[in-house]
Parts: structure tokens; C-alpha cells; sequence
């Protein structure tokens, strides 16, 4: 769509016009205003009738080129719709030993939980548009792998690169919250979301889960937990006695009692259909605002007028120079 910021200013063209018809005033009263002409200026005063009609023109052109750039024309594209609230989630997931597990099904045979964690984290991070997202790995301790961003193909690469034992063989599920809190301590007010993801129980780190439910209960964090890993139904497992998995270790008591505590849920994915179901059911429990703010992307085009009028007369000054030099040539 194409506007005038200020169509006013088209008020303006007949404005030289008007003035050229204030006739001269005698020699004794006082003089009013006139508008000189830069054409005449530029040949020195004389013309002829058609020299006259075409700088007529000229005039007529530069100054309706002038007052559109005044008017200041604006192309603006199509609307653009922004969440007006999203939410800062923050994903916690465990890389311990445990997760190289391979008892999740996944199409037709079975894989290692980390490896589905990805898969199904992977389109959940493509799907938060609006929101704000965090990564947190912990295995011996805690460590931020991406702070709080809106970048979510960085986040969803910084996921897909992570590998078991990055940050130990154990599980600090209290340092996973705990850091979590620290770091939402450092952005404004807003929907505070942790989804936690881990296979086992707390066996490492240096705040104990009970400690850092009640930081996150003081901050106003929801707890979101998941417990990943199947029932032990098939599948090979590095730690398994005959090639099969030995089932998950979760401490499930622990995980529902830090979610009930802070307003959250638990959650156990045993498959990836599991996993899929919660992400589904998270948008359900913490829907964002529906109200959207709209822009207009703008791209000024006030130059393209002046422009026009100052090449005009750069035009008529340069023939005029170059009659000027062949008359004298001449």
C-alpha cells in the first residue's frame, strides 16, 4: 500500500502560481513579495516565448516534485502480527549416563532416551514462536548451554549438539533447578516455566532437590517434571544384564512432589508418542496472551521526488552552461 504521510502539504502547489499574479506596486508604496524565478536567474533575465514556456514547465515540474517529497510518500507493506506476551521457558535436560539407554521406541526400533529427547524437543522448540527459551544441561552439576533468547534455531542447534557425559555421568537435578532460578531472577516478570527432563534421581551436585524447590517456589518458577524412560520392555541397554535394558531409575516421588510444590505437573514419557502428548498438553496449561500486536513495516520514498526536482535543475543549468560555452565556441 502506498500513502503521503502529509497529504497537507499538497496545499502548497498553487502557492507560486498565487504569487505570480501580485501585480508590481508603484515606486512609493512599499514592495511585496514576488517569486523569483530560478530559470530566469540561470539565463539572466532574457527569454524568449518558448525558452518562457519551457522553463515554465521546468518550474511547474521541480516544484510538484518538491512538495511530494514535503508530503513524504510511504510504501508500507503487509501487516505483521507479534505475540503481545509470550512465555520464558526454560528446557532442563539430563546427560548422564543413563540417557545412552536404548529402550524408547522410535519408528520401528529402538534408540537411546537422549536421541528421542532431541527428536521430540526439537519440534517443540520449532512450535514456541513468541517465547522465550533457555537450555540447561546437567549431569555432575549444572551448566547454562543457552541463556533466556528468542533465537530459536540457535537453541534447537545448541540442543542437537549435545552429548552424554558433557557435564558428567551423575545427575544434579537440584543444580538444574537452582541455576534455572538464577536466571530468571535476571529478566522481568513473566510466565516462568521449567521443563525439566531426566531418567533418575538426584546423586550429584550442590543444592539438594528440596532446597531448590523452595527457590523456585519463591520465585514464582513452575516446575514442569519428565520422567524419561520405558518400564524395561525390550531394548538394548549398555547396563543391562543379557543386552536388555534394566528400566529406569526415576524418582518419581521426588519429580511430582517438585512440580506439585510449584504449581506445575508430572509427567512420564515411556515412548515418543508420550513425549509428543506432553509438549501438546503444556500448551494447554500455559496458553499466552491471545492478544497480538500488529505492525506495518515502512520504507520511506521522500528521496525519490527530491531527487527528480534537484537533478531538474542540474539538468537545465548544465544545457544552459553548454549553450553559454558553444555560443562563445561559436
Amino acid at each position: 500500500m502506498f500513502e503521503f504521510s502529509w497529504p497537507l502539504a499538497f496545499l502548497l502547489l498553487p502557492l507560486p502560481w498565487l504569487i505570480a499574479l501580485v501585480k508590481p506596486t508603484p515606486a512609493k508604496q512599499p514592495l511585496k513579495l514576488r517569486m523569483p524565478s530560478y530559470a530566469t536567474i540561470a539565463t539572466g533575465g532574457s527569454l524568449s516565448e518558448q525558452q518562457k514556456r519551457y522553463l515554465s514547465l521546468s518550474e511547474a515540474i521541480v516544484w510538484i516534485a518538491l512538495v511530494c517529497a514535503l508530503a513524504n510518500p510511504t510504501y508500507l507493506d503487509d501487516p505483521v502480527v507479534l505475540p503481545n506476551e509470550g512465555r520464558d521457558i526454560m528446557l532442563a535436560v539430563d546427560l548422564s549416563e543413563s540417557m545412552k539407554e536404548q529402550d524408547m521406541a522410535y519408528q520401528g526400533g529402538y534408540v537411546d532416551r537422549l536421541s528421542v529427547v532431541k527428536a521430540v524437543l526439537a519440534e517443540f522448540i520449532e512450535k514456541r514462536q513468541g517465547d522465550r527459551l533457555g537450555l540447561i544441561l546437567f549431569g555432575d552439576t549444572a551448566f547454562l548451554q543457552t541463556p533466556l533468547t528468542r533465537d530459536l534455531d540457535t537453541v534447537a542447534k545448541m540442543l542437537n549438539e549435545t552429548q552424554i557425559g558433557l557435564v558428567g555421568r551423575a545427575t544434579a537435578i537440584g543444580d538444574a533447578i537452582g541455576l534455572s532460578v538464577k536466571r530468571f531472577e535476571q529478566k522481568e516478570k513473566s510466565n516462568r516455566i521449567l521443563i525439566l527432563l531426566t531418567d533418575g534421581q538426584n546423586t550429584s551436585g550442590n543444592l539438594q532437590p528440596e532446597e531448590a524447590l523452595t527457590l523456585a517456589r519463591d520465585a514464582g518458577i513452575k516446575v514442569y517434571t519428565v520422567g524419561v524412560g520405558s518400564d524395561g520392555r525390550g531394548g538394548f541397554s549398555l547396563f543391562g544384564m543379557g543386552g536388555l535394558s534394566m528400566g529406569s531409575s526415576i524418582d518419581e516421588a521426588t519429580l511430582k512432589h517438585i512440580a506439585s510444590e510449584t504449581g506445575g505437573l508430572y509427567f512420564r514419557a515411556k515412548d515418543v508418542k508420550g513425549l509428543q502428548r506432553i509438549y501438546e498438553e503444556l500448551d494447554k496449561l500455559e496458553p499466552i496472551s491471545s492478544d497480538n500486536q500488529t505492525f506495518r513495516p515502512t520504507l520511506a520514498l521522500f528521496y525519490w521526488p527530491l531527487l527528480i526536482a534537484l537533478g531538474w535543475i542540474a539538468l537545465v543549468l548544465i544545457i544552459k552552461s553548454a549553450k553559454s560555452i558553444l555560443r562563445e565556441n561559436n
